[in-house]
């Protein structure tokens, strides 16, 4: 599902991603049992290339589509986009336990000319929605929350409008009413001088507590990083534990991802391996000036962004929330079941029609009759990209340049899996 941040600068982002359109009605669409998975976290080693000659395609490569072979067309096509300085980060694509295809263009930091590899850790900005989406769904599984339960339940400080009415399935699938508290009067002012991670979940949960709703809860659809922050104050409240404890002990750990974390804005600027955002000051033009723009990002990331992986550790949790080491098999099925219908794009040409829905934490896009179910994200100097295809198939893009520019591989990548 294709959902990104504004490109405003990082200190002022503001509303959803896009506007999508309206709440259709609720309609579960059970597609989980779909995604069992044969291969191995582990057999993901490949080595990253920087504008590297392709490699020829192994063993077992005729169960790979011609375009996703090295040297096919999506291989042209990334190599062009970062000759054209469009594309920087890192795009992996695996087909059970066999790296199909791993490409890395541009540069991490280009002040200490670092170039971005396999290794190099991104930001996920709302990719990281997906793990607070699963450690819901492990609350809900340990009998410590309920979907249909409501806000008030489990936090407190909320007026009856929100308290009463909003329950953790709007929460989860966008339709409880809230917005976006980038956009708040006063945060990002407020937020400036906050340097700990308490200050950050508990300064921000004070502000959406204020904040009306903008519709009747499941009445409408708004894409909400509010709601994915108020989520994970849920999270500490119910399991007892700092959001930022949970999430590694609970969702990276067991999943193997080694290089994950919620990283500080210091760490980002000075750790070596991670990825600085480049964003474009001046959009519109023809190659206007990258600005490293990491100064503009809060102390920590929240809830609804700002975790921190390399592209196999994103493989590594796809594979752990499909195949069972993070939930039961029917609450694999709650979380990536499509619910509630969000858009539906008409067919253009060379693009068929696309059914948008919102499942429990991920998107959901039917496209020739084919599910391809994952996360975007997005901000100033970040786009990314989680999703598996029916197959046994994952795609992970990392970049740490603009949304616009990269946003055509997501659609090109989906479109052959899905044909």
């Amino acid at each position: 599902m294709t959902r990104h941040d504004s490109l405003k600068p990082a200190a002022h982002r503001s509303l959803g991603r896009r506007s999508l359109l309206g709440l259709l009605g609720a309609t579960p669409v059970a597609i989980g049992g779909a995604w069992a998975l044969s291969g191995s976290a582990e057999a993901i080693g490949a080595t990253g290339t920087t504008g590297a000659k392709p490699s020829p395609p192994g063993p077992g490569s005729s169960s790979v589509p011609v375009d996703l072979r090295p040297g096919g067309t999506f291989d042209q096509f990334l190599a062009q986009l970062a000759a054209a300085d469009k594309f920087s980060g890192t795009m992996l694509v695996v087909h059970g336990g066999r790296t199909v295809l791993t490409r890395s263009f541009g540069m991490a930091n280009k002040a200490k000319s670092i170039p971005n590899t396999i290794d190099t850790v991104y930001c996920l900005a709302s990719v990281t929605k997906l793990f607070t989406a699963v450690a819901i769904a492990q609350l809900v599984q340990q009998g410590k929350l309920e979907y249909e339960g409501t806000l008030g339940t489990y936090v407190d400080g909320f007026p009856s409008a929100a308290a009463d009415h909003v329950t953790i399935h709007q929460l989860l699938t966008h339709t409880a009413g809230m917005g976006d508290y980038h956009a708040l009067d006063g945060y990002m002012t407020a937020a400036a001088d906050w340097n700990s991670a308490q200050q950050v979940l508990s300064g921000t949960m004070d502000f959406i507590r204020k904040a009306p709703l903008d519709f009747t809860p499941g009445t409408g659809h708004q894409y909400s990083n509010s709601a994915y922050t108020v989520l994970g104050a849920i999270v500490q409240q119910v399991s007892g534990q700092s959001y930022y404890d949970y999430i590694p002990q609970h969702v990276f750990v067991p999943a193997g991802m080694t290089a994950s974390a919620f990283h500080t804005r210091p760490q980002w600027q000075s750790d070596r391996r991670i990825a600085h955002p480049y964003a474009d000051q001046s959009p519109g033009q023809p190659s206007g000036p990258r600005t490293d723009v990491v100064d503009q990002e809060l102390f920590i990331g929240l809830p609804d962004g700002n975790a921190f992986a390399t592209a196999p550790d994103m493989v590594r949790f796809a594979r752990a929330l499909l195949n069972g080491t993070l939930l039961d098999p029917a609450y694999i099925d709650l979380v990536v079941g499509a619910k509630v219908p969000a858009a539906t794009l008409p067919a253009k040409p060379g693009l068929p029609a696309k059914a948008i829905y919102e499942a429990y934490g991920p998107g959901a896009t039917l496209r020739n009759g084919k599910w391809a179910v994952g996360h975007n994200g997005g901000n100033a100097g970040i786009a990314t990209l989680v999703e598996w295809y029916p197959s046994d198939w994952i795609a992970v893009k990392l970049t740490n340049y603009d949304p616009p520019e990269t946003m055509a591989v997501d659609d090109k990548i989906q479109g052959i899996l899905t044909q």
